[in-house]
C-alpha cells in the first residue's frame, strides 16, 4: 500500500530571504558569496527581500539584522563573511548580541557538513543561527564554498515548508508567541 504523507501534499511557501555581506574590501560587484546564495535563495522559489554589505564592525553588523528583523517582510535574513578567527571577525559577536534565542545546532551541523568537504579546516569556521523578533538569523563564512554548503545541505531543506519531519517554516508563526502572551 503507498500511503501519501503530509509533506507530500503540502505546497511550496516562498520566504522572503535578506542577504548580507560583511566586508571593509567588497561592494555589491565582487560579492560572490553573497551572488551564490542569491542564485540559490531564488533558484529553490524564495524571495531576495533585501541585501547590502556592512563593514567589519560589530555595532554596525548588528544594527543591520536588528533593523531587518523588525521588517515585517523579511523572514529569514543570512550573513555572509566575518565568522572566522581573526580580530576582525565579530560576525558572530553581532548576531549574538541581537539573538533572542541561538540555534545550537545549526553550527554543529554546519561544522559536519564541512568536515566532510573540507576535514578538519572545518574547526576554523564559527557559523552560528538563531531568532530575533519572529525572523531568522543566520552568519555563514565568506566563502562561496561554505555559502554553498550551507544553503544546500541545511537552509535549503529547512526553508522548505514541504521538508519532513520537521522545518523552521512550519514554526514561523510561533516564533515570537512570547511576545503576545498576558
Amino acid at each position: 500500500m503507498n500511503q501519501i504523507t503530509d509533506a507530500e501534499t503540502r505546497d511550496f511557501i516562498p520566504v522572503r530571504i535578506a542577504v548580507l555581506t560583511v566586508s571593509d574590501t567588497r561592494g555589491l560587484d565582487q560579492d560572490r558569496s553573497g551572488d551564490t546564495l542569491v542564485k540559490r535563495l531564488e533558484a529553490a522559489g524564495h524571495v531576495l527581500a533585501a541585501r547590502d554589505i556592512v563593514r567589519d564592525d560589530r555595532a554596525a553588523i548588528a544594527d543591520k539584522l536588528r533593523a531587518w528583523s523588525l521588517d515585517p517582510e523579511i523572514d529569514v535574513v543570512i550573513s555572509t563573511g566575518g565568522t572566522g578567527l581573526t580580530g576582525r571577525d565579530v560576525s558572530v559577536e553581532a548576531h549574538r548580541d541581537v539573538y533572542e534565542k541561538e540555534i545550537d545546532a545549526f553550527g554543529t551541523v554546519f561544522a559536519l557538513v564541512s568536515f566532510q568537504k573540507i576535514g578538519t579546516s572545518a574547526v576554523q569556521s564559527r557559523a552560528t543561527g538563531g531568532v530575533a523578533n519572529g525572523t531568522y538569523l543566520f552568519a555563514l563564512p565568506g566563502s562561496t564554498g561554505a555559502c554553498k554548503d550551507a544553503w544546500d545541505e541545511i537552509l535549503a531543506p529547512q526553508l522548505d515548508y514541504r521538508h519532513p519531519p520537521c522545518n523552521f517554516v512550519e514554526i514561523f508563526s510561533r516564533l515570537d508567541e512570547h511576545k503576545r502572551r498576558k
